[in-house]
This record gives structure tokens, C-alpha cells and sequence, in this order.
């Protein structure tokens, strides 16, 4: 098995031969990717395929792996020393006149912390993205710091890491994983990884695996606890570094990461909310950062720093805001860009859309569009979804938040009205979860659907039937699609806003009025509204924490929090609060 479309050589070093695969053109930057334990290359050609168009990849077996040979004896072959032989005779033979951008996951990043720290690496290498895998040095740091002042929270941190690194103890033994691996874990762990990481098909694992993992049982036994032990005080990093972290790593805590500013300057730090193996679960946005970070440093740049509170989880992230012209559509959208992420703002008013797109440039989203579309018409909506899918790419993270407010009995609202309300609320909803939640779910990649519904969707009114009716509907929507998307790593969350100062309020339809009578009771509304100024950046806030936190419901305003409540301990008393006269 190797790589689709990849060329190959044989790199000899060090008494063993290094199967290396390129892609793309050699006179762009080249980037190496370094795999894991108990991977081979293989691992990156979902990342290697992505990024192949833009930079000169580089894949290569780790020593004793995949179609590379094992060095004899096996015991003291798999030192850092030797693995870092090995890089720079792979770097020198594929690009010996340019330094190289290298990228690491598991043991791979184990390894190229080495190569970015020690001295005879300096000036071969233009960057490192680090993926799943500490430094062995800056962890022994890490563990011993926390020895030396033994608070109950450095205690914990340790325990937890202890616990988490179970299997490191179990490789260490003689003889036992050799025999795992060459008899039933090599034949059960497809299935395991399948189960447990979401990863499987696409000639991955390799047949090698069993000879790979029982080989590469010497990358622990030749280095951890020497390195662990004695850690080196001068392990600082010669190259700009990016940090990608997966907030669901099994086998690694993100508190290895704190203070790791020390060791590397300047540092870039990702967050994903994704497991261990991120090569394989999530190679678009694996993609796309190594591809900027690389872009950059050629440039002779860090990436912006984005301001935001959770830059680190959406820098670099597709997010598509719907009636994002005004409101809460545009201040979900700016927040999201402060965060760093790439925006798409829709809106009927096409205007608007690109006033939003501009903002959202300005406060630091790295790319911005501005779609003009109204998510009432089923076959916009479609080619929508086409066009963004072709030229930004499948969607991070969708906001529906486009509706309109209708007020009135339920006799004096024709089905006129509840066709308009209905379109706009839920099937524009609909629509845009159907068509972006798929490609979410056809990518296998995970995402997270928000819906704007409302504190009316639990808040009966007699002044509010189609309004509620629509809210309600979009809240329950969102509660079954979420059901169902959440074996595919897909979150969903209903925002429930109460009484916020936007210009729904202007927009407002009043039925059972004459249009003197609407005039006055928009501008009374909007006149309530601006005295409770509650401001959407709010609202905002709320969007992203929900999508961090992966929340079901989000109610938003004290008011809000306080019908939610009271819908459930207390359904009488709203009951009889909604046969009361609205205040218009």
C-alpha cells in the first residue's frame, strides 16, 4: 500500500533504508509529515492529497515501519538521535538547497520536537505543526515541576497523565506487546480504531501494522524514561511552532501543553474538538492550518493573532451566518471573526451582507464572503450550499439565524401571514440545515449546527401564535437533529434569546391593524427594546460558548433563563401569563 498518485525512492541511512512518497511540485515549499505510533505514512494521505495542489509533500516510513527497513538489533535503533539521522537524510535528498516545513502526529511529533530543538537541525527546518505528540524533554520539565511544588492541582495533573498513559507502562514490558501485536490486538485494532477514534477504510491501517507496531514498541523503550529522567535544558525550538490540540485526546492532557511558550516562542495554538487521531478524522482543517501556517512563514510572518476568546477553537474554521446583514446574524458573525474564523455572511440585502463581510475582515477573519440569498427559496438556498462547498470548502460551524417577528391574534393572522413567518423561521432553518448539515455529515469530519429560535418557543402568548408556533418548531428541530447527528460527531444547539435590542423590532408585522396603527406599534416596540438594551453582541457571545460547550438549549437574558425555568417547575403560571394583554 502507498500513497495515491505518490512518487517513491529509497533515502538509505544509518544502515536502514527509508521508503519516501512525494506529491506535488518540487520547486514549491516542500513539507514533510512525520506519522505515529503504530501508524506508517499512510496515515497523512487524506492531508498529504489536500495539500499536495500549493506545497511539495513529503511522506516518509519511520525506520522498522511500513516499506522502510528495521535496524538490527532492534534494541537501541530507535533512539531520537538516529530517528533525527534519519529526517535530515530525507530533507537533504528532497529538498537540499530550502529548509523544510515539517508537521508531526503521535511519535512523529515526538520526533520532530527533536529535530526543531537540537542544534545540527537549525537552519533545515522553516516551521513545525505539532499534532498529538510532546516533546519528551519539555515533558520531563513538566512532570518535575509539578514533583517540586506538589499542589493538589499539579498532583491531579499528574495522576490524570499517569492514568492516560497506560499503554506507555504496558510497552515497556519484554515480549508481551510483540506478541499482542504480531497475534490478536494486530488483528482486533482496525476494528478498535474504528470504534473508539471514528478512523477506518481508505487502505488504513496497512497490512504492515503488526510488524510496525511490534517494531516500534522500541521508540518508547530506547527514550522515555531516559529522556524522561534527564531532560534537556536547552530544548528550545530554532523554528516558528504550531500547536494543534484535540480536546478529546485519549491518551494526552492539554495541561503538557501549559508553559510550553517557554520552549517555543512566539507559539500558535490550535484547538480542536476532535480525537487523537486527527490525520485521519479531520484532514480538511488539519489541512488548511498547516497550509496557512506554512504560507505565513514563507511570507516571513506568524499568522494574525486572533483577539477573540475562543481563538484558539475557531481560528481558521468555516463558519456561515445566515441574516447576518443586521442584528444578532451580524454580531454572531463579528465574533466569530475576532476568533479568527473565515466567515460567510447571507442576507437578503445584499448590502448588508457586505457591510458585514467587511467588518468581519477588519476585526481579523482571514477570508470573508458575502452571499446575497433568501433563505425562503428552496433552489437559492441549494445552489448556496453547492457554491460554498466548491470555493471555501464544507462549513465548520452553520448559524440559521435569519427570521422575521409577527405579532397579532390568532384570528387576525391570515395564512398568508403564518406562510411568511413559517418560511422565513423554520423553513429557512430547515433548508439550511439540510443542505449544509449534510456535507457536514458526507465530510465525516464533525461540525455544529446553531438555530436561533427563542425564549417565545417556550413562553406561550396570546399576542405571539405564529411567532412561538415557529420558534417552538425550530426548537424541537433542533433537539431531533441532534439526536441524530450526534453519532456523526455533528453538535446542534437551539439559542433561545429573550428580549434583545435589534431591529426585528422595526421589521415587526402587527396583524388585525391598519397601517397607522402598525407604524405606532413597531415604534413602540423598539422603544421598549432599546430601554431594556440587551445588547446582540451578547447574544453572540452566547453562540460561540454554545458551540464550545456543545449545549442542547441555550436560553439568553435573565428573562429567558427564567421562562425556561418556570416551563418546567411551573407551567400553570405561564399559562395564566399568557392570557395577559401585551404592552403595545
Amino acid at each position: 500500500m502507498t500513497v495515491d498518485g505518490a512518487r517513491e525512492r529509497q533515502v538509505r541511512t544509518g544502515g536502514v533504508e527509508l521508503c519516501v512518497a512525494e506529491l506535488g511540485d518540487p520547486a514549491h515549499p516542500t513539507v514533510i509529515l512525520v506519522h505515529g505510533y503504530p501508524d506508517s505514512k499512510e496515515v497523512w494521505s487524506a492531508v498529504a492529497a489536500r495539500l499536495a495542489g500549493r506545497f511539495h509533500v513529503v511522506l516518509y516510513d519511520v525506520r522498522g515501519h511500513g516499506r522502510s527497513t528495521a535496524p538490527r538489533p532492534l534494541r537501541g535503533g530507535f533512539t531520537l538521535e538516529k530517528l533525527t539521522d534519519d529526517f535530515l537524510a530525507v530533507a537533504d535528498a528532497v529538498s537540499p538547497d530550502r529548509p523544510v516545513h515539517l508537521v508531526g502526529h503521535d511519535w512523529g511529533s515526538v520526533q520532530a520536537w527533536e529535530f526543531v530543538t537540537v542544534a545540527r537541525a537549525e537552519g533545515r527546518i522553516a516551521s513545525f505543526t505539532s499534532m498529538s505528540g510532546p516533546s519528551l524533554d519539555h515533558m520531563g520539565h513538566w512532570a518535575k515541576g509539578r514533583l517540586k511544588r506538589p499542589t493538589p492541582r499539579a498532583v491531579a495533573q499528574l495522576l490524570g497523565q499517569g492514568r492516560r498513559s497506560w499503554y506507555v507502562y504496558a510497552l515497556h514490558t519484554p515480549v508481551l506487546p510483540e506478541l499482542a501485536w504480531r497475534g490478536p490486538l494486530g488483528r482486533r485494532w482496525p476494528k478498535l480504531l474504528a470504534r473508539r477514534e471514528k478512523v477506518s477504510g481508505d487502505g488504513y491501517p496497512t497490512a504492515s501494522l503488526p510488524s510496525d507496531a511490534a517494531n516500534g514498541a522500541w521508540l518508547y523503550r530506547d527514550n522515555v524514561r531516559s529522556r524522561l529522567r534527564r531532560p534537556r535544558t536547552d530544548a528550545y525550538a530554532h523554528a516558528p511552532v504550531q500547536l494543534i490540540t484535540p480536546l478529546g485526546d485519549a491518551f494526552l492532557s492539554e495541561r503538557l501543553n501549559d508553559g510550553l511558550e517557554q520552549w517555543a516562542p512566539g507559539l500558535v495554538r490550535r484547538t480542536l474538538d476532535a480525537r487523537h487521531w486527527l490525520p485521519r478524522t479531520r484532514p480538511d482543517q488539519v489541512a488548511a492550518w498547516i497550509g496557512e501556517f506554512v504560507t505565513t512563514t514563507e511570507a516571513g510572518r506568524l499568522p494574525a493573532t486572533p483577539t477573540g476568546r475562543y481563538a484558539q477553537r475557531f481560528g481558521g474554521r468555516l463558519v456561515l451566518v445566515t441574516g447576518a446583514g443586521s442584528g444578532i446574524g451580524r454580531a454572531t458573525a463579528l465574533a466569530f471573526a475576532e476568533s479568527g474564523a473565515r466567515v460567510v455572511a447571507v442576507d437578503r440585502d445584499a448590502e448588508a451582507a457586505a457591510r458585514t463581510a467587511e467588518l468581519a475582515r477588519l476585526l481579523g477573519a482571514p477570508e470573508t464572503w458575502a452571499e446575497p440569498v433568501d433563505v425562503t427559496e428552496e433552489q437559492a438556498m441549494e445552489k448556496l450550499a453547492e457554491k460554498v462547498a466548491t470555493e471555501y470548502g464544507v462549513v465548520d460551524v452553520l448559524v440559521n439565524n435569519a427570521g422575521i417577528g409577527l405579532s397579532g391574534s390568532f384570528f387576525d393572522t391570515t395564512p398568508e401571514d403564518w406562510k411568511k413567518v413559517l418560511d422565513v423561521n423554520l423553513w429557512g432553518v430547515i433548508h439550511g440545515c439540510r443542505l449544509f448539515g449534510k456535507q457536514m455529515a458526507e465530510r465525516g469530519q464533525g461540525g455544529h449546527i446553531v438555530n436561533i429560535a427563542s425564549a417565545a418557543a417556550y413562553l406561550p402568548s396570546k399576542a405571539l401564535p405564529a411567532y412561538s408556533t415557529s420558534k417552538a418548531a425550530v426548537l424541537m428541530l433542533s433537539e431531533c437533529l441532534r439526536a441524530e447527528l450526534a453519532g456523526q460527531g455533528i453538535g446542534v444547539s437551539a439559542i433561545c434569546p429573550g428580549f434583545v435590542n435589534t431591529n426585528i423590532t422595526t421589521t415587526a408585522r402587527f396583524t388585525g391593524v391598519d397601517a397607522q396603527e402598525q407604524a405606532r406599534r413597531q415604534k413602540r416596540a423598539a422603544r421598549l427594546y432599546r430601554l431594556r438594551n440587551y445588547p446582540p453582541e451578547k447574544v453572540a457571545s452566547a453562540v460561540l460558548r454554545a458551540v464550545v460547550r456543545n449545549e442542547a438549549v441555550s436560553p439568553v437574558t435573565p428573562e429567558a433563563r427564567a421562562g425556561r425555568l418556570m416551563s418546567r417547575v411551573m407551567p400553570g403560571a405561564l399559562r395564566a401569563l399568557a392570557r395577559m394583554e401585551p404592552p403595545l
